[in-house]
């Protein structure tokens, strides 16, 4: 029975919802184990060749403690120092050691991401274990209960189980010796792997004498006859000495086998031969094979982890136990992974410092209670950060609005957004077994891709099981097409769509994380899979006539040479007319993504909306005040981010990741794009916008990434009004790296009631120096402030011929302010004022309350 036969028989395909009882349960009482490990992911590690998960914190090593390291079974006829005797006897233990070290230096290695996107931890920093869930093969298979996320996330997860516990005897008595790990994208297997190589490496983990991890991305890349002794060496040159002794010595090994769904195995004696001899050289996937049937070395334990769809590649009765890695499916998880990480020393800024404005440990504090208080009232978020990737994207989000104190390139929130998607994808085949190999994420571009543009265009969040068959199923029409729509289901479904969990709409589905659709909507847009059926079917004539073209046009030119017929050169540019149209028409579907850029840049219903940094802090922190009543209408849905996505994944950075993720995005495209909006963006902004809106608009240049273009789109500004906007250190960062793309005199620059402070005014000064009137009004400046107003007059640059402030006494340069602006009293009536409204943290969600504006629309979760 074909495998798509098979998913037809499991799980019917008109029932979408049923991807929801895999969904292990959130809430209950869970002992959590806190296990020195590693930060997610590094991109560089032999072991893993895939960037890992990000989900991991850290703690101590006096912090760690380990249950079950040396609970061997009393069956077990050797002694567990036998081994080590046998090794000691040829000087084998001085290998191990050095191996031990050679394994910890290179799993040290942080990713590019860890370092760019906020502090750096060590090995030994904070590892929240997730839950994990004893399994078998029959429920694996079976299909899911039709079950809402509210009913399963209050079931009690049955039958946990520990990582140290995996090879402990089974309910039979029988010894494990093979145990498979499996759990979907984003869950922290690869993670949780790498822990506990690391706790091996520093002896926490006696069990075993002997650990030899593989990547079988790497296995799979090599096809030339390889035996277990050599490809050992081949990875781990200090086992030199150690592999002679392999199948001799009642030596206590473990191999760990990662990413298994990246193997085609075959367990058939008539695909795989039986071989019992390490120093036989076979396919490295017969070594596998072999490794698993226990026929080579027998002795030897055996972790595997693989995704869900893989997990049938392996018959069971080569299995021992099967292990299912649900994640931070309990709150009190979540809670603890954020405490961990935001209260890291380092966090609060480069430099360290606590004592900084804006970055105090004060406010590292405030922050950890906010979120925890909205996981407790927003099942929603907490439903997110099921998976602990998700997890890694809150806390890096949090920490680039509230402490990033500059914006260098690298650093912008698509960048964000793409790099998390790399840690978690890093450029895998959906099916290693499907002859397209297509990427995962070019796959999820096209099919979540789509959904989610659907949804930006109709402004919706929440999709019924109609909405997902038309994205998903509509064009299926060969097995191929529905095998990969099967192991899409099983393995990557869940990490964008989950089921919504507010009242009345329990039987549909929402984006995991808001911003995620909005991402994925604008790389569907600038991949150009946006197509009417006339250009896909241009598109593929125009390849089918290209390809033809060239053969025919060599065919032709030698009976040309024989034959000079006078009707060839005319066939010739038949052959060639129709790309050439075609490329035209390429040409104008560009164009249209320039105008649905700035056609959603510039929508007048969004103008009274906060700026989408202001809407993101609140997506996830939560507001504060009353809580709207469930049966109240809720307002329109904000899709702000979407044409700010658009432009930052045509930046240079970001284009080269995608390309590593299977997407790719020529230079030429975005050439073209660009030139195109120069029309259209540049010409909407002169219309002049609110102060929000010129917010988004300038975030937008600083995430586009091209600075001709936003030198242009600068000096079109001469006036520029962002009063009342919360001008927070990103913020002032942003107009600073925006505005500094120029040297040209801005008329005016009103930051009237943005809540300046004196670091403020040292990251704007560049730009301030530049603006004749300048507007400082209403703003939380002391008598430091007054130095910098002063330094900043008698600076030999200095271009301000009116100033309103409301620091007095601003020094020698007075006789250059014309306008001396409020009093001190009337400020602080002004300040008192303000202050009636709510805040929270270092963003305000109610700052429209004291400029007098209307209330404006949040974007919720």
């Amino acid at each position: 029975m074909s495998r798509a036969m098979q998913c037809q028989s499991r799980l019917p395909w008109g029932s979408w919802t049923q991807l929801r009882g895999s969904l292990p349960e959130r809430r209950g009482t869970r002992r959590a184990y806190l296990c020195a490990a590693s930060v997610p992911g590094t991109a560089s590690s032999s072991f893993l060749r895939k960037s890992l998960r990000a989900d991991g914190t850290s703690l101590p090593r006096s912090c760690v403690h380990h249950q079950g390291g040396s609970q061997e079974p009393p069956s077990q006829p050797s002694s567990p120092r036998h081994g080590l005797t046998a090794l000691r006897n040829v000087a084998s233990s001085d290998a191990i050691k050095k191996h031990q070290k050679s394994l910890s230096a290179w799993f040290s290695h942080q990713p590019n991401e860890e370092r760019q996107f906020g502090p750096s931890f060590s090995l030994d920093a904070v590892h929240v274990d997730p839950v994990i869930r004893e399994s078998s093969l029959e429920e694996i298979l079976k299909p899911s209960p039709d079950l809402t996320i509210q009913n399963q996330l209050q079931q009690r997860c049955s039958r946990k189980i520990s990582l140290q516990n995996l090879f402990d005897a089974d309910a039979c008595g029988r010894q494990v010796k093979t145990a498979v790990l499996f759990g979907t994208v984003g869950t922290g297997k690869s993670t949780l792997i790498k822990k506990m190589v690391v706790d091996w490496c520093h002896g926490r983990l006696p069990r075993f004498e002997l650990v030899i991890p593989f990547s079988c991305e790497d296995l799979s890349q090599s096809h030339t006859p390889i035996s277990l002794k050599r490809l050992i060496t081949k990875k781990y040159q200090h086992l030199r000495d150690v592999v002679p002794m392999l199948g001799t010595s009642n030596l206590r090994m473990l191999f760990i086998l990662n990413g298994l769904e990246r193997l085609n195995l075959d367990f058939r004696l008539a695909g795989t031969e039986l071989c019992c001899d390490p120093n036989e050289p076979i396919p490295p996937p017969a070594i596998v094979v072999n490794l698993l049937r226990k026929y080579l070395l027998p002795e030897a334990s055996i972790i595997v982890t693989t995704r869900p769809s893989a997990v049938r590649r392996i018959p069971g009765k080569y299995v021992g136990r099967y292990a299912e890695i649900c994640g931070f499916s309990d709150t009190n998880l979540q809670k603890l992974y954020f405490q961990m990480r935001l209260s890291q020393p380092g966090c609060s800024g480069e430099d360290g410092s606590v004592n900084s404005p804006g970055s105090s440990s004060g406010e590292q504090d405030n922050l950890v209670e906010m979120l925890s208080r909205n996981l407790e009232r927003h099942n929603q978020i907490a439903a997110a950060c099921f998976l602990p990737s998700y997890c890694w994207l809150v806390c890096t989000t949090l920490h680039f609005l509230y402490f990033t104190k500059t914006v260098p390139p690298s650093q912008t929130l698509t960048g964000i957004y793409t790099s998390f998607l790399r840690l978690n994808f890093s450029g895998e085949v959906l099916d290693s077994t499907d002859p397209t190999n297509i990427s995962m994420m070019k796959y999820v571009a096209k099919t979540v891709g789509k959904l989610a543009h659907e949804g930006v265009m109709s402004r919706k969040t929440c999709f019924s099981e109609e909405d997902l068959q038309q994205c998903f199923e509509v064009e299926m029409k060969t097995e191929s097409e529905l095998n990969l729509l099967e192991v899409f289901r099983s393995d990557v479904f869940r990490f964008f769509l989950t089921p919504c969990v507010q009242p009345g709409k329990e039987h549909t589905f929402v984006f995991t994380i808001p911003a995620m659709q909005e991402y994925l909507a604008a790389l569907y847009v600038v991949l150009g899979e946006k197509k009417t059926l006339a250009q896909r079917v241009g598109k593929e004539l125009s390849e089918v006539f290209g390809r033809v073209s060239e053969d025919v046009v060599v065919v032709l030119n030698i009976i040309s040479k024989v034959l000079p017929l006078r009707f060839l050169p005319v066939l010739l540019n038949l052959l060639k007319v129709f790309p050439r149209y075609f490329s035209r028409l390429s040409g104008k579907d560009r164009d249209t993504i320039a105008r649905t850029m700035a056609e959603e840049m510039f929508k007048e219903e969004d103008y009274f909306n906060d700026d989408v940094l202001d809407q993101i802090n609140s997506s996830i922190l939560g507001m504060e005040g009353p809580m709207r009543h469930p049966d109240e209408v809720s307002d329109d849905e904000v899709f702000e981010l979407f044409p700010i996505f658009m432009g930052g994944i045509l930046s240079r950075r970001n284009r080269a990741i995608l390309e590593q993720l299977g997407c790719s995005i020529k230079n030429l495209a975005a050439f073209e794009i660009a030139k195109a909006m120069k029309k259209t963006v540049i010409r909407n902004s002169r219309k002049g916008l609110p102060p929000s809106e010129l917010m988004d608009y300038l975030f937008f240049l600083h995430e586009f990434q091209n600075e001709r273009f936003t030198a242009e789109a600068i000096r079109s500004l001469r006036t520029v009004n962002l009063s009342s906007v919360k001008m927070t250190p990103l913020k002032c960062s942003v107009l600073a790296s925006v505005m500094g793309t120029t040297c040209h005199e801005v008329e005016e620059l009103n930051l009237t009631s943005c809540n300046l402070d004196t670091s403020s005014l040292r990251t704007l000064f560049p730009v301030l120096l530049r603006c004749k009137a300048l507007h400082l009004q209403l703003n939380s400046l002391g008598p430091d402030a007054c130095k910098e107003i002063r330094d900043l007059l008698l600076h030999d640059k200095c271009v301000v011929s009116n100033l309103r402030r409301s620091c007095p006494g601003a020094g020698g340069g007075g006789q250059k302010a014309r306008d001396a602006g409020h009093s001190a009293p009337v400020l602080q009536r002004h300040q008192r004022g303000r202050q009636t409204g709510t805040s929270h943290a270092a963003h305000g969600s109610g700052r429209h309350q004291g400029a007098g504006l209307p209330y404006s629309r949040h974007r919720r979760l």
